[in-house]
């Protein structure tokens, strides 16, 4: 926490020059940034160095299934207002991509750190938050990651008695279980569309009613507290009933929630909403989501959806048929291995619209589509896809390494 700071010791030092070497040495290989890397030597030669390199700053950490990377650059937009940030904003959020992103924040007031939902109670007990941002928890890489219940219950477990800020989704059953052991807790009605990982109570397991935006369990009492911020619309309502308008580059209900989530971590620092909104306006684009590129001169608009509740909050905004569709669909370890996942969305939603498959698992895709019965072509790449789509955007769907794939291809 600011105010704690003291000088990094000599081993620190080392394993900070050591981390940047080995990711300079990654990044001259070709192999990406070279933050994971970096992190992994750092916290070889220093397992506490994360712990050090937070202790100058004030931090808020973001974890949820879907929107962490966004949420992220949106807060650090925000605070930026009252002094320098660090953030590991190309999203990697494991310890040791973190550490790597903290090791280039020395001069840094704020630390905003998109955290991976596995790992956020450890990140939480070793850089001591100021804030936590907890926004949704959804079906995710089943075969990595627990189940949605299990994940909430180590959130909770792991946020018991401590003395951040957290603000949460209220409208989410499971985050307001996770939250729920905080003593400080600011609630956001931020939504939650996609409900089918919430529809037994996670305090006792019995049925969840939900008449209209509120939810409740008949069986415990456990209930939907009430929010402090609200998302109402094109505006956030603050804690005193002021609206505040939200105007965003990106598009989409999703974003106007991570935003009016933004704004009250942002409150939490002392930066007002107006000033807040303001300035996440000049966020475009994060990591490559929400681009439109040129490619064989055509308009491409890359769009990310990792997990069911991902694609339905993708295709609500996407532009009407008969815009071309591009699905690109892979498995491999950072997606998750398993690909039933692809059976719980409503495909049904992209009837009209030109379809063309890509990636590694097109095939597991294209049955799903002609059990939904639309009409679609496979095709072997990105290229061959954009050949044949008719005139108009084309707007691209694909998932965390095929969408990786894309953006190499298309120069992005």
């Amino acid at each position: 926490m600011s105010g704690n700071s003291e000088p990094l010791t000599p081993r620190a030092k080392l394993a900070v020059t050591a981390g940047k070497a080995a990711a300079a040495v990654s990044r001259a290989a070709g192999r990406g940034s070279g933050s994971v890397i970096g992190g992994r030597v750092a916290l070889k030669l220093d397992p506490d160095l994360l712990g050090r390199l937070a202790q100058h700053l004030d931090v808020v950490l973001v974890s949820a299934t879907n929107g962490k990377t966004t949420t992220t650059r949106l807060i650090a937009e925000a605070l930026r207002a009252s002094g320098p940030v660090v953030s590991n904003a190309l999203g990697a959020n494991m310890p040791a991509g973190i550490t790597s992103a903290l090791a280039g924040g020395s001069d840094a007031k704020f630390g905003v750190i998109e955290v991976d939902e596995k790992y956020l109670a450890g990140v939480a007990r070793d850089v001591t938050p100021k804030a936590i941002a907890l926004l949704n928890l959804s079906r995710d890489q089943l075969d990595r990651a627990a189940e949605t219940r299990m994940l909430a219950e180590k959130w909770r477990e792991g946020l018991a008695g401590s003395k951040a800020m957290v603000i949460a989704n209220a409208d989410d059953p499971l985050i307001v279980w996770a939250a729920s052991s905080s003593p400080n807790v600011v609630w956001v009605a931020a939504g939650q569309e996609w409900k089918d990982d919430a529809w037994s109570c996670p305090s006792c397991g019995g049925v969840m009613q939900r008449p209209g935006d509120d939810w409740f369990c008949g069986e415990c009492g456990f209930r939907r507290p009430a929010p402090s911020w609200v998302l109402s619309g094109d505006h956030v309502l603050d804690p005193h009933g002021s609206a505040w308008p939200i105007h965003l580059q990106l598009p989409g209900r999703a974003n106007k929630a991570n935003a009016a989530t933004s704004a009250a971590v942002a409150a939490c620092f002392g930066v007002p909403p107006q000033v807040a909104l303001e300035r996440m306006y000049a966020v475009q684009a994060v990591a490559g989501r929400y681009d439109v590129v040129s490619f064989q001169g055509r308009d491409l608009r890359l769009l990310l959806a990792k997990n069911p509740a991902g694609w339905l909050e993708t295709f609500s905004l996407i532009d009407p048929p008969p815009t071309p569709v591009i699905l690109s669909v892979n498995a491999r370890g950072a997606d998750g291995t398993d690909t039933s996942w692809l059976w719980d969305v409503d495909y049904t939603r992209l009837a009209g619209h030109p379809i063309f498959v890509i990636g590694d698992r097109r095939l597991d895709l294209a049955v799903r589509l002609e059990v939904a019965n639309l009409d679609f072509r496979v095709c072997e790449t990105v290229d061959e896809a954009v050949q044949l789509a008719p005139p108009g955007r084309i707007e691209l769907i694909a998932n965390y390494t095929a969408f990786q794939d894309v953006r190499r291809r298309v120069g992005n």
